[in-house]
């Protein structure tokens, strides 16, 4: 049995942090009408604030979303989309951060976006709507309104420190934006799984030393379960039996720490769980088909072509 006292770890984080890659931007436009504008399909996440004024998004398939003054929409997956004063985009024409800034303008957009692996997005992600649309509503989601404003004074000030904080801010606003979400929609799924004390206690453990030798019936007696009990909760809430998250999950952290890092594989293969090289290699050729060493020379030729 596996007996552990580990930190608090916060699964959410972990989920968004495994994600992103590279630096965040944004940008504030005053706009007057007409105006239509059409971003096409983004490699990551896009959001869009209406600071002020009213207009529309329309989805490449689906209806157009009227949007008011203070709403919020997050496209999680960077899919094409046009945003216009009006439900019918007859001249839209291609966003460009070049666009010059209007200062009669009577409306307030805020734009920015993501840079994230999907191929490795946690299904607490997943299960996002390509379009989340949340409406400004007075007493709601407080933490998110407040980064808006943050953004969206230091988007048009020149302030020393400038780029740092929008930076920083803007890594707050997709936690905000996600944590708005999930408050939004706790029937069920991920949102649900995070709110049940064993299950969310059982994402812990594994997310906290992912490395363990853990075994479906060390990790109940942990959380307070039984084995059987458990494995059908945590399946039902997550879609994934608790040893199959946690394969899946190391392996998560293993193309992170090969993105990201230097260390040599066998340093990786224990932090996630491997005694040897040889068996983290063919773990991890399973989930991405090919070798670690193949996955990172691919990454670092991505990322200089980039």
């Amino acid at each position: 049995m596996i007996v552990s006292y580990y930190e608090p770890v916060d699964v959410l984080s972990d989920a968004i942090a495994a994600m992103r890659t590279g630096r965040p931007s944004s940008n504030r436009l005053r706009v007057r009408s007409p105006w239509c504008y059409r971003f096409d399909p983004y490699d990551g996440a896009g959001f869009h604030v209406l600071v002020r004024g009213t207009g529309w998004v329309i989805p490449e398939r689906g209806e157009a979303i009227p949007l008011a003054s203070g709403d919020v929409v997050l496209l999680p997956r960077g899919s094409a989309h046009i945003l216009s004063d009006s439900p019918r985009a007859n001249h839209a024409v291609p966003f460009d951060t070049s666009i010059k800034d209007d200062p009669d303008g009577q409306v307030d957009v805020l734009c920015g976006k993501y840079r994230v692996d999907r191929t490795r997005m946690h299904p607490v992600l997943a299960e996002l709507p390509d379009i989340v649309h949340l409406p400004a509503r007075v007493g709601h989601h407080r933490e998110l309104r407040s980064a808006i404003d943050l953004l969206a004074t230091e988007v048009t000030g020149e302030r020393p420190g400038r780029e740092a904080v929008i930076s920083g801010l803007l890594d707050l606003l997709l936690t905000y934006f996600v944590r708005a979400w999930l408050a939004e929609n706790d029937r069920a799924g991920w949102p649900r799984a995070l709110r049940d004390r064993e299950v969310a206690a059982a994402l812990e453990a594994l997310h906290a030393e992912p490395a363990a030798p853990w075994r479906v019936e060390d990790l109940a007696a942990q959380v307070g379960l039984s084995r059987a009990t458990l494995a059908r909760r945590f399946t039902a809430l997550t879609g994934h039996p608790p040893m199959a998250y946690l394969t899946w999950w190391r392996m998560t952290i293993a193309a992170q720490l090969l993105r990201t890092t230097d260390q040599p594989l066998p340093a990786i293969a224990r932090q996630v769980g491997y005694g040897s090289p040889f068996a983290f290699s063919h773990a991890f050729k399973r989930q991405f088909g090919v070798t670690p060493g193949r996955y990172r020379a691919q990454e670092d030729a991505h990322a200089s072509a980039g």
